[in-house]
């Protein structure tokens, strides 16, 4: 949880969490888990399932919602957007190292601001995030400025 980026009151976002790092999230108050990992990824200590248990038993809410590492569609982009309103808040958001997750946190506050797709990553820049993917960053550009300029 070093690493984890608060996107504002509502979302942090971070990389992998543990058991003990889920009680310590409890404790902090917040309310909803959402893991983007793939089951079966390289370096999971735990399977989604196991990670649902850990919050479960903190009593927190869980949401698995899988984004491959290879790319992320617009499909599961507008499920998170579906979702993220319902989920109790805080949310932390986490994929391996942050990275997928806050693309799909900063796309989905984007296009409920009307953001551009290159605000969004300067927004995404200011806030921390360090993207060395430019397939992620084309991404997170093209879908923005689809879901935001169109309207």
């Amino acid at each position: 949880m070093d690493q984890a980026i608060r996107i504002n009151e509502d979302v942090t976002v971070g990389g992998q969490l543990s058991e003990a790092e889920i009680g310590e999230l409890k404790s902090q108050g917040f309310r909803t888990v959402v893991n983007f990992r793939e089951d079966g990824e390289e370096n999971q200590p735990a399977s989604p399932a196991q990670e649902k248990e850990w919050a479960v038993a903190a009593d927190m809410e869980y949401l698995h919602l899988p984004v491959s590492q290879q790319g992320m569609s617009a499909q599961t982009v507008d499920e998170f957007r579906e979702k993220y309103p319902y989920l109790p808040k805080p949310i932390f958001a986490h994929c391996a190292s942050g990275k997928r997750a806050g693309a799909m946190v900063m796309m989905s506050m984007a296009c409920d601001q009307g953001l551009s797709g290159d605000q969004t990553l300067e927004q995404a820049q200011q806030l921390g995030f360090q993207c060395d993917k430019p397939r992620l960053m084309q991404f997170v550009k093209e879908y923005v400025d689809s879901r935001t300029l169109a309207r």
